[in-house]
């Protein structure tokens, strides 16, 4: 799994000119899946992002997590984060995997974030074509892949 998370200060979700979800402060969640993505990547994947000490503590240093800052989190699909420009001038997205694994992939991915966060997670609807709006807070965007880890 490869995620962009960005630190926002408040970020939502359009589809179709309908509000479909919306956060105040906290982090916009952008994730795309490969088949080679199993439970063991959802899991270090949510503890890793809900973790992540990128909010300002009380002497503005970058010292505490989403959930110590009390924020929300958003989760958008976004396959064409897999995309592959070796070749030529259109990416290939090959290495995404395609709806019927990625959907109960994603789905699981934004239960257990909910759980490590200890509330819900707003999310877009995958496959829609979404407009996102987002206040980038910093800027801070942190990537992460679960097949990566550095």
């Amino acid at each position: 799994m490869r995620t962009v998370t960005q630190r926002v200060q408040h970020a939502s979700v359009t589809i179709d000119g309908q509000l479909k979800s919306k956060i105040g402060k906290g982090l916009l969640v952008l994730v795309g899946i490969e088949d080679k993505d199993t439970q063991e990547d959802i899991e270090w994947l949510a503890k890793k992002i809900t973790n992540l000490r990128i909010f300002d503590d009380e002497n503005g240093v970058m010292n505490r997590s989403v959930i110590e800052a009390g924020g929300e989190i958003m989760v958008v699909s976004q396959f064409t984060l897999h995309a592959s420009t070796k070749k030529g001038n259109r990416p290939s997205y090959l290495k995404a995997s395609k709806p019927d694994i990625a959907i109960p992939m994603y789905k699981a991915f934004c239960e257990e974030v909910g759980l490590q966060l200890g509330k819900p997670v707003q999310t877009g609807t995958f496959g829609a074509d979404m407009k996102i709006e987002l206040l980038n807070d910093g800027p801070v965007t942190i990537i992460i892949d679960s097949q990566n880890k550095e």
